[in-house]
């Protein structure tokens, strides 16, 4: 997914001036609060923050006006005009030299909170599009997809795990357009991948963070359609919605336990949640238990079952001792090699063949992901080489793919409650290059795990638009974890 805010059909006419429509630099829906800045130049001339408004669902807002929007909410599907005014409105065919810099913040990324009521830390989104773009009237389609996919072989009583997939791993495609909601879940349908569905909350749903009645009727239509079964609904706390302060704990938990109803109102046994901190826990635990709902923490990279930050998190769980919690198992920190797709990006980003295996040595020592992070950097620098060219992907090489023991899943497996089956490539030998789905299969058969293993495909954290059809992908490894699990049944 391109971390930009334009794309090749962004630029359109305006009785203004001219328009630039925005696309959300991000995999779910933010809150206009977390626009932060926005630069624009054109044509090599910087454009006057007065000549600028940002057009949301039929509002106008000056820029300097955007971060007290803490109650819109932008959704992923949605397009904002930045309207620029200008002596003469743009025509068709014109092509106009575009830079439009941009600084998000991430409202559920926080870094460090508040002190005295102030507000926190949190991680930025930085967008730096530089384009040559055409003034067009119409959105660029959607490509022609894949029809002739055979069926997957059967699902069979013996399969020790139930797959499924998070509609996560279709996010630039569904931020794009390219599909509606009922039209990915047919597409889902007719590439024999289910039954299990998870959800990002803050990705899917319109009126995040509340689910209307509506969208309950739309969910269980496609549901009852294609037979498909709700596995996991991602909540997020967006702590930092605000940007005058954080949240309250009472509005942690207000926050919360309107997902934990949404949750519930469309059949969900579990909430992946993202906060758990004691105080929260023990004020939501009753509301679990109400509903009947499972809350499982995610162990991601660069994090595994006994870091520290989770060894803390497995204490809260032996204070409160409920069977309702438990974990989900995000195979991003048991990795034994980095992406191709993540080696493709910083390629096409600048990095030559030295600079890559020098990024994959770092990424292999035992040094904390900071460390690492800023090894390479310096790394770069000394060849004076500016890390800024390779946006967040500095970052997300050390964040997102970590190298923690699979066996090491074994240590939790009875309060592992769900699996993110993570991929970001199946190779032509139909095998994830830089994850043994063999030797996870192997563990989480002989500890007894029989969940959901929901696919999640996040390629297009590195990939282009475009680039692969990530739902095909999904495909390919529900092949190659069928045949894991099958291949580990002992003859009668």
């Amino acid at each position: 997914m391109s971390n930009g805010l334009l794309h090749d059909d962004s630029l359109r006419p305006h009785p203004d001036g001219l328009a630039l429509r925005l696309t959300i630099p991000w995999y779910r829906s933010l809150w206009l609060s977390s626009v932060t800045s926005l630069e624009l130049t054109l044509d090599g001339a910087p454009v006057p923050a007065d000549d600028i408004r940002f057009e949301h669902r039929g509002s106008r807002y000056r820029l300097d006006e955007l971060p007290a929007q803490s109650e819109t909410l932008w959704f992923l599907q949605e397009h904002p005009l930045l309207i620029v005014r200008r002596p003469a409105p743009a025509v068709l065919g014109e092509t106009h030299d575009v830079v439009l810099h941009g600084v998000l913040r991430l409202p559920y990324m926080q870094i460090a909170p508040g002190a005295d009521g102030g507000p926190g830390m949190y991680v930025p989104n930085v967008v730096h599009d530089v384009r040559s773009l055409t003034v067009v009237d119409a959105d660029a389609p959607a490509p022609v997809l894949v029809r002739d996919v055979p069926p997957p072989p059967a699902a069979s009583d013996e399969d020790p795990f139930r797959l499924g997939l998070t509609l996560y791993s279709a996010s630039a495609e569904f931020r794009a357009g390219w599909f509606d909601f009922d039209g990915l879940l047919d597409r889902v349908a007719e590439l024999g991948i289910g039954p299990g569905i998870e959800i990002v909350a803050s990705q899917m749903v319109p009126t995040y963070p509340v689910v209307t009645d509506d969208f309950v009727r739309l969910w269980r239509e496609a549901f009852d359609r294609h037979g498909f079964v709700a596995s996991s609904f991602g909540a997020n706390l967006d702590m930092g919605r605000r940007r005058d302060r954080d949240m309250t704990p009472d509005e942690e938990f207000a926050f919360s336990e309107l997902m934990f109803r949404g949750a519930k109102q469309l059949g969900f046994p579990l909430v992946r949640i993202q906060s758990a901190k004691p105080d929260l826990l023990r004020r939501l635990l009753p509301i679990a238990e109400e509903l009947e709902l499972k809350l499982a923490y995610e162990i991601h990279a660069p994090l595994g079952p006994n870091a520290e930050p989770i060894l803390k998190v497995r204490e809260t769980y032996a204070e409160l001792d409920s069977p309702l919690l438990g974990f989900v198992a995000d195979f991003s920190s048991t990795m034994h090699a980095m992406s191709p797709t993540l080696l493709r990006a910083v390629r096409r980003a600048g990095l030559d063949d030295e600079a890559v295996d020098t990024l994959q040595r770092i990424w292999a020592t035992d040094a904390t992901m900071q460390e690492r992070q800023q090894e390479f950097l310096g790394y770069l620098r000394g060849r004076d080489f500016d890390p800024g060219r390779l946006g967040a992907f500095a970052h997300l090489s050390f964040n997102m793919h970590g190298h923690v023991d699979s066996r090491e899943w074994a240590d939790i497996m009875p309060q592992i409650l769900h699996v993110h089956a993570k991929f970001y490539d199946i190779d032509e030998n139909g095998r994830e290059p830089a994850i043994d789905y063999p030797e996870l299969v192997r563990v989480f058969v002989d500890g007894g795990y029989r969940g959901f293993w929901s696919s999640e495909w996040e390629g297009h954290a590195f990939a282009e638009l475009g680039e692969v059809d990530p739902l095909l992908l999904v495909r390919r490894q529900h092949d190659l974890i069928r045949a894991a699990m099958r291949g580990m049944r002992r003859p009668a």
